[in-house]
């Protein structure tokens, strides 16, 4: 289970996926089209950190590109699984949290994955980790504010810990009171038509993390830096409370989990335009 600090016009389009065969049905890709918008903190948001830019966002421009209206789910990793080209994560018979292997879970979000076992997986869907520009500008669909719905975070909104919402697990506010994810799309998509961008599962970026990210982003390099430490995941998850969930909060993770159990973590593709 994973800490909660820090240690997190549409058209559609239909993708033949190279010489795997794999087709993405179309109402299953989001082509999120050209243009600039505010990056990073928020108006009126006092939980923003150092690394999340100024009060009010910078002008970031972002290329159209297609991205996948849902997480990817256990099922969908599974069948990668199947093909040869992806490696079995972590499973819930490791950890309880882990969804691959877990009864009924086959519509959850695929979780305890490793950053390159996401990266492959998208890789052979024929696309690749959002950048995190990309991510954020999916995200706010249009908005400004620190969610896209508003300036609060609960249960009606998002899987994640909102601290007074139980479930069938006593006293245990994570997931929405379930102790775990939930299938994907339980809660209505954003103005862009994407489902779970905040809660449920945070989601692996293609992008090494760089405390200055947002301004390098807003002088042109959406891709950078070259090399790093550690991978960026957002979007928040389900046992991470609401200031996680903002759209502009930039969590943090090695790409290799080691001993860890990445059990809140799991992700989407992207796809260039």
């Amino acid at each position: 289970m994973e800490l909660k600090n820090r240690v997190a016009g549409i058209s559609l389009g239909v993708l033949i996926m190279g010489i795997s065969t794999v087709t993405q049905a179309a109402d299953d890709v989001v082509t999120i089209p050209a243009g600039e918008f505010k990056m990073g903190c928020s108006v009126n948001d006092s939980d923003c950190e150092n690394d999340e830019g100024p009060e009010g966002g910078v002008t970031v421009s972002v290329p159209a590109f297609k991205i996948d209206r849902h997480e990817v789910s256990v099922a969908e990793y599974e069948a990668c699984i199947a093909a040869g080209k992806c490696e079995r994560p972590k499973d819930h018979q490791r950890n309880k949290y882990c969804n691959v292997g877990a009864e009924g879970r086959e519509e959850h979000p695929v979780n305890c994955v490793d950053w390159q076992e996401a990266l492959d997986y998208c890789q052979w869907k024929g696309g690749r980790l959002p950048y995190e520009a990309e991510w954020e500008k999916a995200a706010r669909a249009g908005t400004s504010s620190r969610y896209p719905w508003g300036e609060q975070a609960t249960c009606k909104h998002a899987i994640l810990d909102d601290g007074v919402t139980m479930g069938a697990i006593p006293n245990e506010p994570d997931g929405c009171g379930e102790d775990r994810t939930w299938p994907r799309g339980s809660h209505q998509a954003n103005a862009f038509g994407l489902h779970d961008m905040h809660g449920n599962a945070g989601e692996w970026m293609m992008n090494w993390y760089d405390r200055h990210g947002i301004s390098r982003y807003a002088e042109g390099d959406l891709t950078g830096p070259e090399e790093g430490r550690q991978r960026l995941v957002r979007g928040g998850s389900w046992d991470e409370n609401r200031p996680n969930l903002r759209s502009s909060f930039r969590n943090v993770k090695p790409p290799i989990s080691g001993r860890s159990i990445y059990g809140s973590i799991g992700f989407r593709c992207a796809y260039d335009q």
